[in-house]
C-alpha cells in the first residue's frame, strides 16, 4: 500500500479511458497522499501501439499543451491500434513549473531505469520502463529547452545497437518533418527515456520543439506537425488530428552532438551576453559570446570563442550563470 505504482487500467479494452497512474507518497500535510499522473488510453482493434509522452520535464510546454489538446481531439474511431498519452509524466514537476520534482528532487529523464521502492520519480521510471514501455511499439517523447534553455527545433533519437531497429528510428525521426535531427550516442545503459524505450523493445523517437519555458505560434506548430506526422507514418491514422497537413519546408538535416568540446560552459560566477543566434553556422575560432563580471566593473567582458565548428543548436537564456552552466553548444552538420 505504501510502496511501488498502481492503477486500474485495462490495456486491451477499447474505447477511449481518462485515469491516473497513482503513486503513494507519504507527506507532512496528507499522510496517505498519492501523486497523480493522468494517463489516456484511446484503442481500436489490434494493430500498432504508440505511446505519446511531454513533461518529462515540468517546464517544457509544448508537448503537455499538444497532449492535451490531443486527448480531448482524439476518438477511437480515428484510429487502428491504440495509443497511450501521458501528456504530464512527471507531474508534480509540472505543477511547480520546474524541470526536476519538488517532491523529491527527481529528474525523470535521468532515473530510468528506475526503482520500485524509492522515492516518486524513480517509481514512475520504474514503471515506464518495465511495465507501459513494452507494451508499446513506439515511444514519443516531446521536450523542449525548458526554462533556462533555447534550443534548435531538432528531432533526436538514441543509436540502437540493432542496425535494423536503428534504421526504423531514423525513419521515424525523419517523418516528423523537422529541420534538423541527431543521434544521441548515450549507450546501452542510458537513464533517459530513450535508453529505457530500447531495453524494453521500443522504438523511441525524441525532439526538442522550442524553449524559454514558453510555447510560441511556431512551436505548436512544429509539435502538431510532428504529432500528426508520427501516428500517419506509424499507420495508426490516415490523417492529422492536431493541425492541417502540411509538407516540411526541405529534408533534414542530421547533426551530430557527441564531444564535450562542442560547448562552452562557466567556469566561474558571471553573465552570459551571446554573440550569435540559434541555427547560425559557425567556425573554430568564432565569437561565441561574452562573460561579464559585474562584481569587478574595471574588468573587461571576456570574449568566448568556438572550440568546434559545425551549427548553434542551443545556448544558455538566463544570462546570470554560475560555475558548471553549459552556456552555449554547436552541433556538427552529418551526411544524410
Amino acid at each position: 500500500m505504501h510502496t511501488g505504482l498502481v492503477h486500474q487500467l485495462d490495456f486491451d479494452r477499447d474505447g477511449k479511458t481518462i485515469d491516473f497512474l497513482s503513486i503513494p507518497f507519504s507527506i507532512d500535510r496528507s499522510p496517505y497522499y498519492q501523486v497523480k499522473v493522468p494517463i489516456c488510453l484511446v484503442r481500436n482493434g489490434d494493430g500498432p501501439s504508440v505511446l505519446l509522452m511531454a513533461g518529462n520535464h515540468g517546464d517544457e510546454y509544448e508537448g503537455e499543451l499538444s497532449l492535451a489538446r490531443l486527448i480531448r481531439r482524439l476518438e477511437p474511431g480515428r484510429i487502428r491500434g491504440r495509443v497511450t498519452i501521458l501528456p504530464m509524466a512527471n507531474a508534480p514537476a509540472v505543477m511547480a513549473a520546474k524541470r526536476c520534482s519538488p517532491l523529491d528532487g527527481g529528474n525523470l529523464n535521468r532515473a530510468f531505469p528506475g526503482d520500485p521502492t524509492g522515492t516518486p520519480t524513480w517509481r514512475l521510471a520504474h514503471f515506464l520502463e518495465s511495465e507501459l514501455f513494452p507494451r508499446h511499439d513506439i515511444v514519443f517523447d516531446i521536450h523542449s529547452g525548458g526554462t533556462s534553455m533555447e534550443h534548435l527545433a531538432t528531432a533526436l533519437i538514441e543509436r540502437n545497437g540493432d542496425p535494423d531497429r536503428h534504421e526504423q528510428a531514423l525513419q521515424l525521426m525523419r517523418s516528423l518533418g523537422m529541420p534538423y535531427g541527431f543521434i544521441a550516442e548515450n549507450g546501452p545503459a542510458a537513464p533517459t527515456s530513450m535508453g529505457a524505450a530500447r531495453r524494453a523493445g521500443a522504438i523511441g523517437v525524441s525532439g526538442e520543439f522550442g524553449g524559454g519555458g514558453t510555447a510560441t505560434v511556431d512551436s505548436m506548430a512544429l509539435t502538431a506537425r510532428a504529432i500528426d506526422s508520427l501516428l500517419v507514418a506509424a499507420n495508426i491514422m490516415d490523417g492529422p488530428v492536431l493541425g492541417p497537413a502540411k509538407p516540411p519546408e526541405g529534408p533534414m538535416q542530421l547533426l551530430s552532438l557527441a564531444r564535450h568540446s562542442q560547448g562552452i560552459y562557466a567556469t566561474r560566477r558571471g553573465w552570459y551576453e551571446p554573440a550569435v543566434r540559434l541555427g547560425a553556422r559557425v567556425a573554430v575560432g568564432d565569437l561565441a559570446g561574452w562573460y561579464h563580471d559585474l562584481e569587478r566593473l574595471e574588468a573587461p567582458e571576456e570574449p568566448l570563442l568556438f572550440a568546434e565548428g559545425g551549427i548553434v543548436i542551443s545556448r544558455r537564456l538566463h544570462t546570470h550563470c554560475e560555475a558548471g552552466d553549459c552556456l552555449i553548444q554547436v552541433a556538427e552538420p552529418v551526411g544524410n
